[in-house]
This record gives structure tokens, C-alpha cells and sequence, in this order.
């Protein structure tokens, strides 16, 4: 089997075995890269000296016995809203453009203590809003099944190099669907965990209270063994929880007998594609088959999610983002005569339309006179949204929908409408108001041959649940043989 097709876990294992070292996984994917970005675009940054050193470093350590995990060797992308410490961190923003952290998340620390080797740091859309990656700065990222379509967003950088082969798996956040939506445009399968379940510390603040980091990678097991690396608590991320339950793997059995799985009537009306219907229902009737019980029910609340998400959302972010103003990092603008000035020049060159327009929005929703009507509003409708999950998972352990209501489209197709592209989160940003997880799997393609993905919700903390309905769905879905991971661009 060629190197590059291997799973995270399946390189890992041979890496430990001697049969590869962590210096050649590393140089397949530099080489990788190198042959394909061209097109793909899903770097901003690759680091290949620092990652070819890290990796004879890692080989020594797995040599001597230092390191023996499941991962140790593996090369990995980051996505660039995620610090690492001397390497560029730019948020897909020009504001950022020369920051370099000299810190790093906590995620990465964590990777890095398991032996993963962090190659470089993927496109996103700028400040992670938006849908598509073609907000970055640095360029669009394109679709490795079809370069005339996008590859989701925000995280579709991290995705892409997934779904090209450009590393073996990556990490991402997800604010409002961000790790699942492009995992289902990319073929490839991305993990939202339960808010608080991995430490924030180094991620760059969008929605302080709906972002969260997570795994993007080729199957189920992958993100299962990735997700038992990242989750902990850490003193310095108050929002994080101490697992007890922390061995996830231990719920990658081929076994739904049981498990009562819902299907949201709402999610499955107008606006849905006919061939993403068709493609969930399937998935659907696998599990069935495989002794779940599946039921559709009314989820409520559906039509006002999202905007409930879109004015917490940009309230927060117009305050997170307040720190960006060209006095003490970041991009400042050349010719300003005085402070004020200084600061507006600054940010109106360093940040992109979409941005902006996120920012005005959310200082309008909490300014006076407004606050009450819209904000204030806004978080009682997340609390109502929260309610009806707790309701549907008394009575349901998994809730099965569509992960978006089309699959892929063309480059250029959503920025021209941006609230269209808004609405096309109605089926993710729900997890993020209630902090549940949520997994997109691979579950098909479409007419044009561009992938279909089925997502799983659970319960909070409740992601070996998902985990199990997921590897179950991937072990029996008929088209295991040909793992979507394999059809990226050649």
C-alpha cells in the first residue's frame, strides 16, 4: 500500500514496528506538498526544515523507547488560527501577517509531547468566517476532488491537505460547523467535541463561547485516537473539563445493537439536495440494518439557530477582535497622523470585507438601545435550542442529519451572497449554541462525483456514542473498499 493512503494509526503502527521511519513519513508528505499545492492551496506556511528535524528527533525518541503512542512519528498540518510557537500564525488575515507566537496551544503541546510532527499551518477563511476558505488573504483553497469547487470552511485548508494527502491528519476549530462542513465537502472525517472538552489556550478567538479545536482525518479511528491526545483539562483554559472518560478508542466497536438514533423531520425539508437526502437516509438505513432503532422526530427551534448564532457570534467576535489594532503586534498601516487615525487605517486595511461585516454587526447588536432587542434575545434563544437537544436525547443517544444542504459549490458561487452562504450552517451551528458533538463522515457523492457527508450528534461529553455509530456506519457502508481519502487529485 503506498505511504501516503496509510490511515494516522496505521503509520503509526508501522513506524513503531521499524518498517518506516518518522523522516520518511515526513519527506512522502514534503514531497506531497510540493506536488500538489499548486493547485490545492491548502498551506499557508510549511515548515519543512523544522519538521525534518523534529522528525529525526522523534525517530531517536521512538528508538530508545521515550515515545510509544499510537501517533508518534505521524506528520500533521494545523490550521492557522491555532498558535505555534515560532511559526507564523496568521488567522488567514493580513492583519496578522507577520505574527509569530512564542507560545504554543495547548492542542499542539499536546500533539507534540504524543511524538506528532507538525508540518505547517493550513488556509483558512480569515478570522474563521466564513464558509468556503475564500475569505484567507492568502488566496482560495481549492476542492481536491474538483478544483473548480471550494473546500468548505472555515477549516477547509486543514481538510483539503487531509482529503489531498498533503498530511495524514490535521487539526481545526469549529465555531458554527467549521470542522464538519468541509470534512463533508472534502470526503474526509472531522470530530467537534463537546465544548470544553480540549483546551482553547492558543486558539485565536473568534466566539469565545462556541469555539472549540478538533480532528480532521481519513476514518473514525483516526479522530478517535486523536481526540484521547487533545482532551484534558488545563489550568489555563477555565472553560475546560477534566475526562474521566477519556478513552475513546474504546468505542470503535462494530456494534449499534440498541442505539436509538433520531432523525430531525426539520432537517430533512426544503432546502435539502435530493441526492444529500438520499445519501443520509442510506447511512441511515446501514445502522438500522445493523440492529440501531431510527425514527424520525420533530427537533423544533431549527429555523431560529441561525440567527441566534449569527449575533452571538459576531458580538463576540467584535470584541475578540478589538485587540487588533496595530499598536503592539500585527500589520499597522504606514502613513496615519495621530493614535485614532492609526487605529483606523490599521484595521480597515488589515481586515477583509467579511470580517468587517461581522464586526459592525456584532457593535450594533451590543450597543445601546440594542442589546436587549438582539443580544440579550440572541442568548435566550440559545438556552430554548439547548432545552430541545436535552428534550431529543431523553428519548434518542444519537441524532442523525445532513452535515449541509448541498454538497460542494463553485468557487465564487457564495461570497456574492453572503447571506446564502450563512444560511448553508443551518444544520451545524445547533451543536455549537448547545456545546454538543458532532461528527461529519463521508457517506457517498453526488451526480458531479463531489462527496456527500452524514453527521452524528450526541449528548455533551457523550462522543463515544457518535463515535460508535460512526465507526459502525463506516465499517458496514458499502463503499468502504473505496475510502474517499483515496479519490483526492493525483
Amino acid at each position: 500500500m503506498e505511504l501516503l493512503e496509510l490511515s494516522a494509526l496505521e503509520l503509526g503502527r508501522r513506524i513503531r514496528a521499524g518498517e518506516i521511519s518518522a523522516v520518511e513519513a515526513v519527506q512522502a508528505s514534503l514531497s506531497r506538498i510540493k506536488e500538489v499545492e499548486k493547485d490545492v492551496h491548502a498551506y499557508v506556511t510549511v515548515d519543512e526544515e523544522g519538521a525534518l528535524t523534529r522528525a529525526r528527533e522523534v525517530q531517536k525518541q521512538i528508538a530508545d523507547g521515550t515515545l510509544n503512542g499510537p501517533l508518534a512519528g505521524v506528520p500533521a498540518a494545523v490550521k492557522d488560527n491555532i498558535c505555534t510557537a515560532g511559526l507564523l500564525t496568521t488567522c488567514g488575515s493580513k492583519i496578522l501577517g507577520n505574527f509569530v507566537p512564542a507560545y504554543s496551544a495547548q492542542a499542539v503541546e499536546s500533539l507534540e509531547r504524543a511524538g506528532v510532527i507538525v508540518l505547517g499551518k493550513t488556509n483558512m477563511d480569515e478570522f474563521a468566517m466564513g464558509s468556503t476558505t475564500e475569505t484567507s488573504a492568502w488566496g482560495v483553497t481549492r476542492n481536491p476532488h474538483n478544483l473548480a469547487h471550494v473546500p468548505g470552511g472555515s477549516s477547509g485548508g486543514s481538510c483539503a491537505a487531509v482529503a489531498a494527502k498533503e498530511c495524514f491528519f490535521a487539526l481545526g476549530s469549529d465555531t458554527g460547523g467549521s470542522i464538519r462542513q468541509p470534512s463533508s465537502f472534502c470526503g474526509v472525517t472531522g470530530l467537534k467535541p463537546t465544548y470544553g472538552t480540549v483546551s482553547r489556550y492558543g486558539l485565536v478567538a473568534y466566539g469565545s463561547s462556541l469555539d472549540q479545536i478538533g480532528p480532521i482525518a481519513k476514518n473514525v479511528g483516526d479522530c478517535a485516537a486523536i481526540l484521547e491526545i487533545l482532551a484534558g483539562r488545563d489550568e489555563k483554559d477555565s472553560t475546560s473539563v477534566a475526562r474521566a472518560d477519556g478513552r475513546f478508542t474504546e468505542a470503535l466497536t462494530d456494534d449499534v445493537r440498541g442505539l436509538r438514533v433520531g432523525i430531525p423531520g426539520d432537517y430533512l425539508g426544503e432546502g435539502l439536495d435530493g441526492e444529500v437526502r438520499a445519501a443520509v437516509l442510506k447511512a441511515a438505513d446501514v445502522l438500522k440494518e445493523k440492529g440501531a432503532s431510527v425514527e424520525e422526530f420533530d427537533l423544533s427551534l431549527t429555523e431560529y439557530a441561525i440567527p441566534a448564532y449569527y449575533t452571538i457570534a459576531s458580538a463576540e467576535a467584535s470584541s475578540n477582535l478589538s485587540r487588533f489594532d496595530g499598536v503592539k503586534y500585527g500589520y499597522r498601516t504606514k502613513e496615519f497622523d495621530g493614535l485614532h487615525q492609526m487605529y483606523k487605517r490599521s484595521r480597515s486595511e488589515g481586515f477583509g470585507p467579511e470580517v468587517k461585516r461581522r464586526i459592525m454587526l456584532g457593535s450594533f447588536v451590543l450597543s445601546s438601545g440594542y442589546y436587549d432587542a438582539y443580544y440579550l434575545k440572541a442568548l435566550r434563544t440559545k438556552a430554548l435550542i439547548r432545552q430541545a437537544f436535552d428534550r431529543a436525547f431523553e428519548k434518542y443517544d444519537v441524532i442523525l442529519g445532513p452535515v449541509a444542504p448541498t454538497t460542494a459549490p463553485k468557487l465564487g458561487e457564495s461570497l456574492s451572497d453572503p447571506l446564502k452562504m450563512y444560511l448553508g450552517d443551518i444544520y451545524t451551528i445547533s451543536a455549537n449554541l448547545a456545546g454538543i458533538p458532532g461528527i461529519s463522515v463521508p457517506c457517498g457523492t453526488d451526480s458531479k462525483g463531489l462527496p456527500i457527508g452524514v453527521q452524528l450528534l450526541g449528548d455533551c461529553f457523550k462522543e463515544k456514542n457518535i463515535l460508535r455509530a460512526a465507526y459502525s456506519y463506516e465499517r458496514g457502508r458499502a463503499d468502504t473498499a473505496s475510502d474517499p481519502a483515496k479519490k483526492a487529485v493525483e
